[in-house]
């Protein structure tokens, strides 16, 4: 749906506009790839359990991070104590050496700054709250300084701070992103971590003195690498990939070719971090019910022990709160969001918790009952359940011992029971997170989001080749769950195949891969792969614009999309994603569209399970109506034909003189009228019909929500029609930036027909942006001899020359 510094999922795809779709939350950092990585991998997440443990110098205690807040374990009791009461995150912390005070990071859900806790007296000092972000704060070996990074020069830097003068000191000046310092005993040397480049991760060891950097060990795309430094400054415990899983290694910083697996645990261990005495490597992992778990293993290597924390002390009455969720009366699985009185996250003990960058909310799915603890005091519930109800918020008491609610939602429309079943053809189940799912967790996910079809897509970080193992499972009752692939030929764009059987091989090719770089090779191979099998292949988050054609517009369609949609190879065409611009991808399909080339529509969020920092699967979605029972080879054949919409909320049912999308008007009639059913749970501004890819009729919006509108239209003799409901509200049940529905064309006289004219000129812009793509394709391959690229490109721009001589005639 997507190098952490520059990943080119979205990096070739995507130039950042006024008009792009979802950007950054959070203050935008330099020397980055889409926006989405930086906050998804680089910043801190909230979970139930513990995660960020850091054990004490005194070696009795360990500090952590859990619910949101920081607290501290005995490590004779194992009882865990709140320290911190704060309506923000807090989260990374880190003793000072004579174990009196607490560094850590707090996030109020749009920045992060640095606060220093005094143990003694229990204040907290703000150490750093720049316009930028700051994190990774850590006490220098003789507490006087304080090491972080921040990007408040526009990149990551590392920069320590003189705790007597606050004067703060940059360190680094790459223009990469430069994180995690960990500070020698003595000063004079850091490990850091880097990332810059094509995926070019490293841990590296700075010398101060001559300001030198040695690289210790480098990978692609290594998201959750963290470390730590042993006190007598020669051993360096650090989470590292292999695979689709981590570990947790060992390395003699003076002797880093030699390394050495510590373990492998359950495969994601996290954070590591020594105790003061050397004698264990603390982390944190994730158990089967994504609730994390404090670890801890001898240096000397063995099993991991779990240290479980036998009691909970909020420093404050907390209550139990049951929650039943039910829609149309029945008990059904929901979008959960609950927060105290000050606006502070509250989470259930178990399940995958998110917090989606459009509104900055927290979330969670409850299956339709659940049981969370709180402090008492006053609660603010919200609920939505897909895109079928209108956000309900329920603001209760919680007392002591038990308080119950219900919560009631009502569907604006049942989509099901009119024939229609909703799709996200387009998200990732793990994708370098915090969480190692299952295709199980997420059931409930997709119930909750009312999505009857999900597609996820096994994809690759570079070199890694992630989901092998669980591409051809199948959920085969609804949610019906197939899984696909995401082919990332970076330069010439990305692609989903769903509905195969196989996959194809290699994933990845093309300009700046280190392997495959130079390959001659389609994207319209993995295309007609796809089809072989009797599975579809498309485009994914084709255009971030809103005007393609527009100046220089066609630099930002991927360089692939036009050759092979003209010549027929494309089945879909991705128009809603959250990281593109429904209006720019949909003007560009309307424009294959009057050439003659029925390429359907399609719709996938991107989205990320295993992120902390993601938007909700099917926060974009199609909808089709499949011909007989909703089956995996019925819907699949009713997406190709187009009896569908796309939505990032509202939902729509679109008629001409009673035909539906998908459908030919084979009437004679000059006129022809049209009906259009909107039922949207968030207001929005217009309807508007397209002929050929003209608005022919425009009406505004009355009410802002559920709304029949119909008319009247000229029609020509040949071509299409298409509906398109449009807002500027982004809030929930939505997370994409703005309202947007467009339903599949309703052909006039025969699927693929056309006007002389209208063909004539979509002919001609497809050109311009041929162009611009061949131009670009010929500069990132550079002296690379690629004839089967160019013999490509030529025959589609001859096919488009010949298509604007015939029609001249």
């Amino acid at each position: 749906m997507k190098n952490s510094i520059v990943v080119f999922s979205l990096l070739l795809l995507i130039s950042y506009s006024v008009n792009a779709q979802w950007s950054n939350r959070y203050p935008k950092v330099d020397g980055y790839g889409h926006h989405v990585y930086l906050e998804g991998y680089e910043l801190p997440v909230l979970n139930s359990g513990p995660t960020d443990p850091a054990p004490s110098p005194l070696n009795n205690q360990v500090v952590f991070s859990a619910k949101g807040w920081l607290w501290i374990m005995n490590l004779e009791t194992f009882e865990a104590k709140r320290i911190t009461f704060s309506s923000d995150m807090d989260s990374r912390p880190n003793w000072s050496p004579d174990g009196n005070k607490i560094v850590f990071v707090r996030d109020n859900s749009s920045d992060t700054y640095l606060v220093v806790l005094d143990l003694n007296s229990m204040k907290e000092t703000t150490l750093m709250n720049s316009n930028a972000l700051d994190l990774d704060p850590i006490f220098s070996g003789d507490g006087n300084f304080v090491y972080y990074s921040s990007a408040k020069n526009g990149s990551f830097d590392l920069w320590k701070i003189n705790l007597t003068t606050l004067e703060s000191t940059i360190l680094t000046q790459e223009n990469s992103l430069e994180r995690l310092p960990v500070p020698t005993l003595e000063g004079e040397q850091i490990v850091y971590l880097h990332k810059k480049g094509f995926s070019y991760d490293s841990i590296k060891l700075l010398d101060l003195e001559n300001n030198t950097s040695t690289t210790l060990i480098e990978e692609n795309f290594a998201s959750q690498a963290a470390f730590s430094l042993s006190k007598d400054n020669t051993t360096l415990a650090y989470t590292w990939p292999n695979g689709d899983d981590y570990e947790l290694r060992l390395l003699n910083i003076a002797i880093p070719e030699s390394k050495m697996l510590l373990t492998k645990s359950k495969g994601l261990p996290l954070s590591p971090k020594f105790s003061d005495d050397g004698q264990w490597v603390y982390f944190s992992e994730n158990n089967k019910m994504e609730s994390s778990e404090i670890k801890r293993i001898p240096t000397n290597g063995g099993s991991p022990e779990i240290l479980s924390i036998s009691k909970w002390d909020w420093g404050t009455s907390t209550g139990k709160l049951k929650i039943t969720s039910r829609v149309d009366g029945k008990i059904e699985a929901v979008r959960m969001s609950i927060t105290d009185t000050n606006g502070h996250p509250i989470i259930p003990e178990s399940g995958i918790v998110h917090s989606e960058g459009q509104n900055g909310i927290v979330f969670f799915y409850s299956p339709g009952e659940i049981e969370i603890e709180a402090p008492v005091g006053n609660l603010t519930i919200t609920v939505v359940h897909g895109f079928s109800t209108i956000a309900q918020v329920q603001e209760i008491e919680l007392k002591e011992d038990i308080t119950e609610t219900e919560i009631n939602l009502n569907r604006i429309w049942h989509a099901n029971k009119e024939g229609w079943y909703s799709a996200d053809t387009h998200f990732h189940l793990n994708y370098g997170g915090t969480s190692q799912l299952d295709p199980e967790d997420i059931l409930v996910d997709l119930v909750a989001e009312e999505i009857d079809f999900g597609f996820p897509l096994v994809a690759n970080l570079g070199n890694r080749f992630l989901g092998q193992d669980i591409f051809g499972w199948q959920n085969n009752e609804q949610p019906i769950l197939s899984f696909g692939q995401e082919v990332r030929s970076h330069f010439l764009g990305h692609l989903n195949l769903i509905g195969t059987h196989e996959l194809y091989w290699p994933w990845v090719w093309g300009p700046r891969y280190d392997i495959y770089g130079t390959d001659d090779r389609l994207n319209a191979e993995p295309l007609r792969f796809a089809r072989k099998q009797g599975g579809l292949g498309g485009y994914v988050h084709p255009v971030p614009i809103k005007d393609p054609f527009k100046d220089d517009g066609g630099r930002y369609v991927p360089v692939g999309l036009v050759a092979d949609a003209v010549m027929e190879e494309v089945d879909l065409l991705e128009i809603g994603c959250l990281w593109t611009d429904e209006i720019g991808t949909a003007s560009l399909w309307h424009e294959f569209l009057n050439l003659g080339i029925p390429i359907a529509l399609s719709a996938g969020s991107d989205v990320m399970n295993d992120l902390y920092r993601t938007m909700a699967v099917g926060a974009t979605r199609v909808y089709v109506k499949p011909q007989g029972e909703p089956t995996f080879e019925n819907y699949l054949k009713a997406l190709k034909e187009g009896r569908s919409f796309v939505s990032t909320g509202p939902q729509i049912v679109f008629s001409v003189e009673d035909y539906e999308v998908g459908e030919i008007i084979k009437s004679k009639k000059k006129k022809a009228k049209w009906k259009l059913e909107v039922y949207s749970s968030v207001p929005y501004e217009k309807v508007e019909l397209f002929v050929n890819g003209v608005v022919v009729d425009m009406k505004k919006s009355n009410n802002g929500n559920s709304e029949t509108y119909s008319g009247s239209i000229e029609i020509p003799k040949g071509g299409w029609i298409t509906a398109r409901v449009l807002g500027s509200n982004s809030e929930w049940p939505m997370m994409d930036s703005y309202a947007f529905a467009e339903s599949s064309p309703i052909w006039i006289n025969a699927i693929g027909s056309t006007m002389p004219n209208t063909k004539i000129d979509a002919a001609k812009k497809l050109l311009k942006i041929l162009e611009i793509s061949e131009k670009r394709m010929k500069q990132g391959y550079g002296e690379n001899k690629i004839p089967i690229l160019l013999n490509h490109f030529s025959k589609a721009r001859a096919k488009l020359r010949h298509i604007v001589a015939e029609n001249k005639k």
